[in-house]
């Protein structure tokens, strides 16, 4: 029976030459690194918690929280962000060399970056929720309806605003709590520069830096990658999964029902099963 993590016993801050990044670590063996998606307030630990208490009795168990959110460094217009080099330099720190990357949503992007620019950093790929940007995220009729509850929660970190963004992130309702809406936002209110940042480095066409350059090299990887989607993802339809697919030459697609944007938490068992057994078999 895994051990139940607590956040306070797995949380540190590394330092490294540009950046400040907390993560929470657990575990040992291979290491998989975890990556949040985009959403306001979100952490490696609020998209990861069961992932690491799942997998942390066989991996050693990295949830990271990026530049931009949460307590690692700021990242705006000036800095810019520069998510792979920030991701070189904590593997650096913490002296992996190879690991695999599990990401949601834009943490998917960041692994496709990693496989792409730095694949001998990586020794396996997996998304949810994620894929190569395309019509189906910003198209002629406007964002998604998840993208869209994502800017307005960070226009305005409401409680209301964050159960909206909860209940559209979710297939099961019952995953989308009044506590997990009211926990996102608090996170969100309490770095209030992070949203300015990230609402500047959006409107400013600079929020996906360095993701359409990995979709064009994905072709060119020989990193084993492994593609999860929910069918009922309002917020990254599946298709983009299936460009990916197509793009890559070692690459496999589990496509979840009733399954919204959010594979690992709403089919933790099942997603913690599907890691397991494609980083130990390929």
């Amino acid at each position: 029976m895994p051990q139940q993590l607590t956040f306070e016993a797995t949380d540190r801050l590394i330092r490294t030459p540009d950046y400040r990044i907390q993560i929470n670590e657990a575990g040992t063996g291979h290491p998989i690194i975890m990556i949040h998606g985009t959403g306001p307030g979100a952490t490696g630990w609020s998209n990861f918690a069961p992932t690491m208490t799942g997998l942390s009795d066989r991996y050693r168990c990295i949830a990271v929280t990026m530049p931009g959110w949460g307590a690692s460094s700021p990242q705006d217009l000036a800095t810019g962000r520069d998510q792979g080099a920030a991701i070189v330099q904590l593997m650096d720190a913490l002296g992996i060399e190879r690991a695999a990357f599990v990401g949601n949503s834009m943490g998917g992007g960041v692994g496709m970056i990693m496989a792409t620019k730095h694949p001998d950093r990586v020794s396996h790929l997996i998304t949810m929720g994620s894929g190569v940007w395309g019509p189906a995220v910003v198209g002629p009729t406007g964002m998604s309806e998840g993208m869209q509850a994502l800017f307005d929660a960070y226009e305005d970190p409401t409680p209301a605003r964050f159960k909206r963004l909860v209940s559209v992130m979710c297939f099961d309702p019952s995953f989308a709590t009044d506590e997990l809406a009211a926990e996102r936002a608090a996170a969100a209110a309490a770095n209030p520069a992070h949203l300015r940042n990230w609402l500047d480095l959006m409107r400013a066409g600079r929020g996906a830096d360095g993701f359409a350059e990995a979709g064009r090299l994905l072709p060119a990887t020989r990193v084993p990658t492994l593609l999860v989607h929910g069918r009922d993802d309002r917020t990254v339809h599946f298709e983009l999964s299936l460009r990916t697919l197509a793009l890559v030459p070692r690459a496999r697609l589990v496509l979840l029902n009733q399954c919204g944007h959010w594979a690992q938490l709403e089919h933790a068992e099942t997603f913690n099963h599907l890691v397991h057994d494609f980083v130990s078999q390929n």
